[in-house]
């Protein structure tokens, strides 16, 4: 994979981590193909950078969708070096609260089209020998919160289908790293979430109060998306990229809590799980 001209397949660039990811890489002078379910929202980007920039409408949900934009990125530029699966968003709601059609989009575009796109673009890494795939999850992929159950559910498996595929993969050249955010200034908890209809009274302290902080706190938080768009195309760099890749302090410090956390309940309960193996010599 040439480091100095490499060809860049970024998903959800409309607005947040794909639009200044796409800019960035752009600035550079790089190839991008740059993809949104609306077209019209990148056609700012495209201007003045037309020898370079490839805009593809894309619903990662849409697997004909998928499969010509993989195959018309291929056509324009050969081949796509790095894949950077950002598309998804948001969904506020208690378990009890879920309305099952909902939670079916979630998991179709934040896990399945993720993974329809990877597989998609594997074929030509494979035989390439090179390549490097970048997943967007989330602090919310190693930590589940109230109202965000199935938002977090759609992330750990973002997790374990990342983790896997990196395992995979080594061996054929081809790179791994999933970027866990914490909160950031984007659209995510603005107009790009989507909320369960019904909100259940005895959930109010719980995951009512989270949804009230997320939506108050929009366009406050302390992570700043250019800033984190550096941060992907510095891992891309790198001569040994990370697999996990936290973005902020806040995610830094919950990410440290969590192992602890973990820890600390494995070692409270180690006798009882270390009772369950038959006893040594039988």
């Amino acid at each position: 994979m040439s480091k100095e001209n490499p060809v860049w397949f970024v998903t959800g660039c409309s607005t947040g981590f794909g639009r200044e990811i796409a800019k960035l890489l752009l600035s550079r002078g790089w190839p991008v193909v740059m993809t949104a379910r609306h077209i019209d929202s990148l056609s700012d980007l495209v201007q003045g950078h037309e020898d370079q920039a490839l805009a593809l409408a894309l619903d990662v949900t849409d697997q004909a969708m998928i499969e010509k934009a993989v195959a018309d990125a291929e056509a324009r530029f050969g081949h796509i070096d790095v894949l950077v699966n950002n598309a998804g968003y948001g969904y506020f709601s208690a378990i009890e609260e879920g309305e099952d059609a909902e939670i079916r989009r979630q998991f179709e575009t934040n896990v399945f089209g993720l993974t329809s796109l990877i597989r998609q673009v594997l074929p030509g890494m494979r035989a390439r020998r090179k390549g490097h795939i970048i997943n967007f999850s989330s602090i919310g992929g190693l930590i589940a919160y109230p109202a965000l159950g199935y938002y977090n559910a759609t992330k750990f498996a973002v997790e374990a289908i990342s983790e896997a595929l990196a395992k995979e993969a080594a061996p054929l050249g081809i790179k791994v790293t999933i970027i866990e955010p914490g909160g950031f200034r984007t659209d995510w908890a603005g107009r790009s979430v989507i909320e369960s209809a019904t909100e259940i009274a005895d959930y109010a302290e719980t995951a009512g109060a989270l949804r009230r902080g997320l939506k108050e706190g929009s366009g406050h938080q302390a992570g700043d998306p250019v800033r984190a768009a550096a941060t992907v195309v510095a891992t891309y760099e790198a001569e040994t990229p990370p697999l996990r890749l936290l973005l902020g302090a806040q995610a830094y410090g919950r990410a440290l809590d969590r192992v602890e956390e973990l820890r600390k309940n494995f070692e409270d309960w180690k006798d009882l799980t270390l009772s369950t193996d038959f006893p040594e010599g039988e």
